[in-house]
């Protein structure tokens, strides 16, 4: 006991700078977290990854590394989420069992602690508090971050900046480097463990979930048809004994025969059995005759034992696209049309066989050459609010709206409907004796996220990474059903231009005090100008690398996608002005002048956060003449509701 001490005691520093900076981060970004309650821009995106994490549902994420969208699900899970929502369209108000606060406050608490990290950052490349409290205050006001609430993105750039803050203890600038990569390589390595595990949420595991499955679709396989395309939400064909209104609200006329739909949601009247067209038979012989590309089929639903089919009648929500239906015979002379051609997209030979999930498939009808696909459109009280399939007989190049994979997959063994009924409604074989290694499962993972294909289509909102430079480009996320009131992802403008004219100044001083030392000039002290070059690495290495892959990127660009880079950008902004005070003024009048030129910059950022306030906190509601008057710039969609 003689070696200890008393008494002991502990000293805490508190900095109630940095203190005071996060309450008030913190209060930007969960103000207002429940509004709207209505689905929101990407939410409509994000949500159905939520809802396939809650109800454990396989899926290839094509966006990327889903540690993003397992963030959101966390935040999901504690609120008790249980993964019902269809999430089909901005504006969706949502039901009571959805928990907003919960899936909104993980990305509002990663935006919120961006500012104090920001602080940190800034005081450990060597810049004083004032520089750091300068940061801040940019950041807190530029407003981008306050979209935490409907984004990953503040995750994402908490991730970047957290381990950003861990190498720059060292101020060397190769060293830096090497932990910062070394850091996110770690974190995803961590991320790609806790996703291909088999304690994953995901039923058997993240690949190959064929395993204990057949793997060759055979006449006579029973099969869950999931399409290709996310997008509004992914689902699977779908049928049950409800026909289609004889006549709609519009006054138009249907078959009235059974409804064909694409269902969200995992159901015992997803599953189909295919069937060779000239036998009877329902069950798989032995050996099993596999279906191959160019074969010709019929589809048969397994609960109602009714047969795809598609005619000459115009869909209910799409008319210029033909119904597809479970085929009734009313005897009123429209006969069955339900004979259809598989077309294996990614094939590699003419005769490749349909193999479960790896096969992308295109379901092509003998009679019309139409092509079974999802139009995304969703079907009113009569239809469940099911999404509509079509026959699109226009249907042209690859789009993923019109592919098709079997993802549950049993040989049929019994030939009687009640039989029938049991055996598909009890749960698929997986033979969890076949585990697959961690580095089969990492590869197959990372195959699948380099081949799958986006559709070819450009949205109202997309951007180019040069008109993000200067945001002539901004994202309606969402409009109240009866007012002006919406919200908008548009920065502020005075701190975008601010941050521009930043990074010019430190590239020209750079070039500047490197072409002079090279000539033995040493226009300020050594460790003045390791500390610049420092804060280049940091800041524009950090806005770099996350800006130019973007110009090699053939994916569907948002404004959003400039957000990272930007956080970046902005922190240059106070390392600039520092430098320019200390090392290139010299004369008092100078430092006051150009000291009354910031306290003007930083009114303007001020003013132009709160007149853009209502675009980011969706209140209150404007008119049409304010909501003009703030229509900065011609290239804006600010949208004004016609009365």
């Amino acid at each position: 006991m003689q070696c200890v001490k008393l008494p002991i005691s502990v000293r805490v520093e508190i900095n109630l700078l940095l203190l005071a900076v996060t309450g008030l981060a913190l209060v930007t970004r969960l103000y207002g977290i429940h509004f709207p309650r209505a689905v929101v821009f990407d939410e409509v995106y994000y949500g159905q990854f939520l809802s396939l994490y809650m109800k454990q549902v396989f899926f290839i994420d094509e966006s990327g590394p889903p540690f993003g969208h397992m963030v959101l699900a966390l935040g999901a899970y504690l609120g008790g989420f249980d993964g019902n929502f269809v999430w089909n369209r901005i504006g969706a108000e949502y039901t009571s069992n959805v928990p907003v606060w919960s899936l909104r406050v993980i990305p509002a608490l990663a935006g919120s602690f961006c500012i104090p990290l920001a602080y940190l950052l800034v005081v450990e490349l060597g810049y004083s508090h004032f520089s750091a409290l300068g940061a801040c205050m940019l950041l807190l006001m530029g407003k981008y971050l306050q979209w935490g609430k409907y984004l990953f993105d503040p995750p994402l750039i908490f991730s970047f900046q957290q381990p950003l803050l861990q190498a720059s203890v060292s101020h060397d600038p190769p060293e830096i480097v090497l932990k910062y990569f070394l850091s996110l390589s770690i974190l995803k390595t961590v991320v790609l463990i806790s996703f291909i595990s088999p304690v994953s949420p995901i039923k058997g595991g993240l690949a190959r979930i064929t395993q204990g499955q057949p793997l060759d679709v055979a006449l006579g396989s029973q099969v869950t048809l999931r399409t290709v395309s996310s997008k509004p939400v992914p689902c699977w064909l779908h049928s049950h004994k409800v026909n289609y209104p004889i006549r709609y609200e519009n006054g138009r006329g249907s078959s009235h025969q059974q409804q064909v739909t694409c269902y969200p949601f995992k159901d015992v009247n997803n599953w189909w059995i295919i069937k060779d067209p000239g036998r009877h038979t329902l069950v798989v012989s032995s050996p099993p005759r596999p279906v191959r590309h160019g074969d010709i089929i019929q589809l048969l639903h397994g609960m109602t034992s009714r047969y795809l089919n598609t005619h000459d009648v115009a869909a209910p929500m799409s008319p210029h696209s033909q119904e597809v239906s479970g085929y009734i015979d009313f005897n009123v002379s429209m006969p069955a049309q339900n004979l259809w051609r598989v077309d294996i997209v990614n094939r590699e030979s003419d005769r490749e066989i349909w193999k479960t999930i790896l096969s992308e498939v295109r379901l092509v009808h003998v009679n019309t050459s139409a092509v079974l696909k999802l139009s995304g459109a969703s079907l009113p009280e009569w239809g469940f609010k099911q999404l509509e399939v079509v026959g699109d007989k226009i249907y042209k190049g690859y789009q993923q709206s019109g592919m098709w994979n079997v993802e549950e997959h049993r040989y049929g063994r019994s030939q009687e409907q009640k039989e029938r009924e049991l055996e598909l409604k009890s749960p698929t074989h997986s033979d969890i004796k076949r585990n697959l290694t961690f580095m089969a499962k990492f590869l197959e993972l990372q195959w699948k996220m380099l081949t799958v294909k986006n559709e070819e289509s450009e949205h109202k909102y997309s951007s180019s990474p040069l008109e993000w430079i200067t945001m002539d480009t901004n994202i309606a996320y969402w409009l109240h059903p009866s007012s002006n009131a919406q919200i908008q992802l548009i920065g502020n403008i005075v701190n975008w231009t601010i941050a521009n004219l930043a990074l010019v100044v430190y590239c020209l001083m750079f070039l500047t005090y490197l072409l002079r030392r090279r000539r033995k000039v040493e226009d300020i002290p050594q460790d003045s100008w390791e500390q610049l070059v420092l804060a280049g690495v940091v800041c524009v290495g950090g806005w770099a690398v996350n800006y130019l892959p973007f110009f090699l990127m053939e994916k569907t660009l948002f404004l959003y996608h400039y957000l990272p880079a930007l956080t970046f950008k902005i922190l240059q902004i106070p390392i600039v002005v520092e430098h320019l005070y200390i090392h290139v003024l010299k004369s008092p009048a100078q430092r006051k002048a150009f000291g009354v030129v910031i306290l003007a910059v930083l009114c303007s950022v001020y003013v132009s956060y709160h007149n853009l306030s209502p675009l980011t906190y969706g209140q209150p509601a404007l008119s049409s003449d304010e909501l003009a008057a703030l229509r900065w710039r011609e290239s804006w969609d600010i949208l004004l509701r016609k009365r």
